[in-house]
């Protein structure tokens, strides 16, 4: 699944750590979701979108 985690972070100019923290996961995690790596359960894909103040659709792309 893809997504905009990096480029919504570098336009708020988050570090990674930072959105870690926000989130209440470790950096290695975020790193892991921006890379496609991994992908975020439920709970912490809406965790992240009401980061940002999106809906989860315009930050992951289920369709990819």
């Amino acid at each position: 699944m893809e997504n905009k985690l990096r480029v919504l972070r570098a336009e708020n100019k988050w570090s990674q750590a930072e959105l870690a923290q926000r989130l209440g996961v470790s950096r290695q995690a975020v790193n892991a979701i921006e890379t496609g790596k991994h992908d975020p359960s439920l709970t912490l894909a809406f965790s992240i979108a009401e980061v940002f103040s999106l809906s989860i659709e315009e930050v992951f792309d289920p369709k990819s």
